[in-house]
This record gives structure tokens, C-alpha cells and sequence, in this order.
């Protein structure tokens, strides 16, 4: 049994604590939050301690390894700490907001030869799972375009917008990843624009954007195109198109039922999509966490890396300088 301690009890957190006590092959250890109440609630329900202390949760003899959902500017020290002493870490994404801090991460975390996870939970839900073993199988030959589009229900709060990063580092950075994973090849140039559509007063406030576009190439040809929005009305919208040389694949919004219904009044009226991304990747967050533990039960690579989580940053950084400078910003 892997001793594992989540950190950080909200709304990730107790994704991750609740996976975790349901796993075979993992123990709750400890829950730890700076919030003594919401570590102890999420800690009783699960059958697990609850701490205040972080680092005094990776240190614990029954912890082997840890889970970090806590704020991204605690991100990298709670990582070291744990890669120090020889522990395990699934770490969701980013490493951090600041290119320069996370590169020096990465290279402490490769000399040590850390064993650390970025959270990208997307690849490991099963229709994206699916979509990328069939690119791999050679169903549609060549790729040569992926269209992704992911659309949020509603704006996040202002104090979520106000340390969120902006919208390439917090909403875009799961489409830049999928993007060249699907892709198979690394972007060689990044092309971005950016809107205030939604809330144009906040957004300036926080030099952000609330409706953004991307365009990404890479060496051979191949093209990746993102549609982001904080605001649909109609629900969480999660679309993907791979067209290649032999075919297309696509994959749909989820739904909480597939009836479909036909009447006087209505015509082929369905279910309205799932509404949240905890809901629309609740699957996605288990089937994560089970690579995760599997990877360390059965000593296997683990399957995304500080690799990942750096090449994805570097893209939203790069979204960032386009959207800034009207330029195509070669990489």
C-alpha cells in the first residue's frame, strides 16, 4: 500500500483525497490544509488525519508519496521537499506561473531524478484516451489538423481571475497540452489573439482576456487551432476534431443522458451538457490517479512528467508575447 498525503482540501483536493481513499493499492495517510476546519471535514469523512502543516505532512515516515492541490505559488517547494527525500509527486499543473522559477524546478527535480507527475487529467479521460490510441493505431493516417474547442459555463470569480495566471496559464494550458499530444509533433510557431467580450472592466483590471484564439504549427505542417471562452451560456463545452490523411475523428459534449426528444413543441431537443469541469472529467480524475499509484506500485514511467508541464507553459508564455506583440511568435 502506497502512503499517500493530499494536500490542499479544496474543490481538487477533494477530488484527489476521495480517489485516493477509494484506490486497492493506496492509503489515505493525511489530508493537510492551512485551513484547519476544511483539512479536518474532507480528513473525517475519508478516515484519514488532517494537518495544518504541509511540509510536515510530506515529511511523515508513513508518506511515500504526495498529491499537491494547493495554490500554484506553493507549487515548487512543496515538490522539492518531497523530491528530497525520495518521494513521489503528482502535481497539478502549473509547475508555476514564472518561466524562470519553474525551468530551475525542473532541473532540481531531473538531478535528483525525482519521480513527479504534472496533473494534465484531460489524456486520461477515456474518450480523449481513445481519440489519441486511434491517431496511434493509424485509423485516420497522417494527422494534419486538431480543432479543439473548450468553452467554460460561466466567469470564475474576480479572485480566482485575479491569481488564476490569465487565460493561456489557466484555462488555454490544458488545450496547448492536448494540442501537441494529439498532434504527436512540438508546435515550431504559436499565433494568438484575446478578447474582453465578457467583463472587459475586469479584465483590464488584470490585463487578461475572457475569449481567446490559438494557432499552432509544427516543423512538418501539421496545425492545431483553440477556441477558448469563459462564458457559454449553454453549458461546459468540450469539443475535439482530428482530421488526417485517411479520416476524422471527433469527439462530442457529454451529456447526463442521451435521450433525444421530438414534439409538437420541440425537435431533437436533448439533455443540457454536464455544466462543470468536475463534473465533465470526473472520470478523468480517477483514471489519473490510478496511472499514478500504478506507476509507482508497479515501478512504471510515469505517464506525463515535469516535461510536459514545462512544454505546455512555454506555449501559454509564448500565447501570452503573440497576443501582446500582433506577432506569430516562433518557438
Amino acid at each position: 500500500m502506497v502512503g499517500i498525503a493530499v494536500l490542499g482540501a479544496g474543490r481538487i483536493g477533494k477530488i484527489h483525497a476521495a480517489n485516493v481513499a477509494a484506490s486497492k493499492f493506496a492509503k489515505l495517510v493525511v489530508v493537510a490544509d492551512p485551513f484547519a476546519e476544511a483539512a479536518s471535514r474532507l480528513a473525517d469523512e475519508l478516515g484519514a488525519e488532517s494537518m495544518t502543516d504541509c511540509e510536515a505532512a510530506i515529511d511523515r515516515a508513513d508518506v511515500d508519496a504526495i498529491v499537491i492541490g494547493t495554490p500554484t505559488h506553493t507549487h515548487i517547494n512543496l515538490m522539492l521537499r518531497a523530491v528530497r527525500q525520495g518521494k513521489a509527486v503528482l502535481c497539478e499543473k502549473p509547475i508555476d506561473l514564472d518561466m524562470a522559477k519553474s525551468l530551475a524546478a525542473v532541473e532540481e527535480v531531473e538531478r535528483l531524478n525525482g519521480r513527479v507527475m504534472l496533473a494534465f487529467n484531460r489524456r486520461f479521460e477515456s474518450t480523449f484516451a481513445e481519440m489519441r490510441a486511434a491517431i496511434e493505431a493509424g485509423d485516420i493516417g497522417e494527422v494534419r489538423q486538431v480543432i479543439i474547442t473548450s468553452r467554460d459555463p460561466g466567469l470564475a470569480p474576480e479572485d480566482y481571475i485575479q491569481h488564476s495566471g490569465g487565460i493561456f496559464r489557466d484555462m488555454t494550458i490544458h488545450d496547448l497540452d492536448i494540442g501537441r499530444w494529439l498532434l504527436g509533433e512540438e508546435p515550431v510557431e504559436i499565433n494568438a489573439i484575446g478578447s474582453r467580450l465578457i467583463d472587459s472592466a475586469m479584465m483590464q483590471k488584470y490585463d487578461d482576456y475572457d475569449t481567446a484564439m490559438v494557432q499552432m504549427q509544427t516543423a512538418s505542417g501539421k496545425q492545431c487551432h483553440i477556441n477558448n471562452c469563459r462564458n457559454a451560456v449553454y453549458g461546459y463545452d468540450q469539443r475535439i476534431e482530428v482530421f488526417g490523411s485517411k479520416g476524422m475523428l471527433q469527439m462530442d459534449n457529454l451529456r447526463p443522458t442521451t435521450i433525444r426528444r421530438w414534439s409538437a413543441d420541440v425537435t431533437d431537443a436533448r439533455e443540457p451538457l454536464l455544466n462543470f469541469f468536475l463534473e465533465r472529467y470526473q472520470q478523468a480524475y480517477k483514471s489519473e490517479l490510478d496511472a499514478y499509484i500504478d506507476a509507482l506500485v508497479n515501478k512504471k514511467p510515469l505517464p506525463t512528467t515535469v516535461q510536459d508541464g514545462l512544454k505546455a507553459l512555454k506555449l501559454a508564455d509564448a500565447a501570452v508575447e503573440s497576443v501582446a506583440t500582433g506577432r506569430t511568435i516562433k518557438l
